[in-house]
């Protein structure tokens, strides 16, 4: 016998389990009663037990047919809920989203877009990574991550950049620095300082950034510590060991014996964009790209 069970099987099935009549099921699924009575039997012949006692007066499910009767029940609930997520995930309402941030991201930027998914897509999963901006890059091309937030200033041409927060730089002093904040100048006051960098490395964005703003103050800063933390960065200033200058962002989320002057009155700006691959299949993205970029 070559027969194979099918679902059609579980759905002519159940219909005549539920209106235990032939005539009427077949009506139900549009079919012919014989046709009916054909795949009821070639069933009970693959599963090779009985499923209902019939006669011409009335149609009774077997023991074997009242359990398969709440099996398939359960199948068809399985395979409409099975379904219904599946049209969620196609349009992005459920499934999971994976990220790549920077330190100075996760001030701002990535609560807010973290606390609007909550709100809009509240069956859509986060995972979080702090990683510096090439491996971002190299993960969000691999498709290991869906968006990445980074300093940058160019990315390969299959992804997509897009500036989502413009913050001030600001410079980062010792408490005990001789010098009042109010008695700020310019950033020629501070050419024979020693200077605290994020690593070129890490953010070669920034570091250059922060070379032209001494540049346009007439000096090249004396670099005495590269790091690829705001922490260390600020305990390395705190301890008098140099100053620093990082995007305001990062003032938030830190005591320490440090203060900050807003270096509003210069050009440079520390821009924090959002990358992602053109051609990411992943449906949840663009709904997580919608709500950042609204």
């Amino acid at each position: 016998m070559g027969y194979q069970l099918e679902l059609r099987h579980f759905t002519y099935f159940l219909a005549v389990a539920e209106e235990l009549h032939f005539r009427k099921a077949a009506e139900k699924l549009f079919i012919s009663q014989p046709g009916l009575s054909r795949q009821i039997k070639q069933m009970e012949e693959i599963l090779e037990v009985q499923l209902f006692i019939r006669d011409k007066k009335k149609v009774v499910l077997t023991p074997a047919g009242h359990y398969l009767k709440n099996k398939t029940e359960d199948i068809f609930h399985q395979i409409k809920e099975m379904k219904r997520q599946l049209q969620l995930i196609g349009e992005g309402d459920s499934g999971e989203i994976r990220i790549g941030f920077l330190g100075s991201a996760m001030h701002n930027v990535i609560p807010n877009l973290l606390l609007d998914l909550k709100d809009k897509f509240p069956k859509i999963k986060t995972s979080l990574e702090e990683l510096p901006n090439t491996d971002q890059v190299e993960a969000v091309l691999k498709d290991e991550l869906d968006l990445g937030f980074v300093r940058l200033s160019r990315v390969p041409a299959a992804l997509q950049m897009t500036t989502v927060y413009e913050d001030t730089f600001s410079l980062v002093l010792p408490e005990s620095y001789p010098m009042l904040t109010r008695n700020y100048e310019g950033m020629h006051q501070f050419a024979h300082d020693n200077f605290i960098l994020f690593s070129k490395e890490y953010s070669p964005f920034y570091y250059e950034t922060i070379m032209s703003i001494c540049s346009d103050a007439g000096f090249v800063p004396k670099v005495s510590h590269k790091t690829v933390h705001a922490h260390t960065i600020f305990k390395l200033v705190e301890n008098n060991l140099g100053i620093a200058i990082v995007p305001t962002a990062l003032q938030s989320g830190f005591r320490m014996r440090v203060k900050f002057i807003e270096l509003k009155q210069i050009d440079q700006r520390a821009l924090l964009s959002v990358i992602w691959k053109k051609d990411n299949p992943n449906p949840v993205l663009k709904n997580c790209v919608d709500l950042l970029l609204k």
